[in-house]
């Protein structure tokens, strides 16, 4: 990349063209023997929810800008599979394909469907307040 820009400063055309396509052919090289990889802007999205909720080193390329940083926060999305356990637990797989557990749940909480919406808002040690349709939150944490 910092080929590309230097040649933007090249006054004689013939020259500033010559750089940019020594320049884009080492990129593309680069590119498709697998040193170089471009992702869009949703890519980096599509993959920062699938990551939420795990612990997962600073990658500078998931970092984002301004606009995303309160997407590793918070999460909405839906609810495809539920499974409840023994001691009012409950396991639920979201639509990014991620494994979640409630720890207590409450009498007052309606059954979870498939198709519900559910929030996740981090909270403490590795935990997320979950809020489903709406409903009061409760805590719980990624599985998987």
């Amino acid at each position: 990349m910092d080929s590309l820009k230097s040649c933007r400063r090249r006054v004689d055309d013939t020259e500033r063209l010559a750089c940019f396509d020594a320049s884009v052919g080492a990129l593309l090289a680069a590119s498709e023997e697998g040193d170089v990889r471009l992702v869009d802007r949703e890519d980096v999205r599509r993959t920062r929810r699938q990551l939420f909720g795990l612990s997962v080193p600073d990658v500078g390329i998931l970092a984002g800008d301004e606009k995303d940083r309160e997407a590793t926060d918070t999460l909405t999305t839906r609810i495809t599979s539920v499974r409840y356990r023994p001691r009012r637990r409950a396991e639920f797989t979201t639509a990014e394909g991620a494994r979640w557990q409630i720890f207590k749940v409450p009498r007052r909480l309606a059954d979870i469907e498939p198709g519900d919406e559910v929030e996740f808002k981090k909270a403490s040690l590795g935990t997320y307040f979950i809020r489903i349709n709406g409903q009061m939150g409760v805590k719980g944490k990624r599985i998987e």
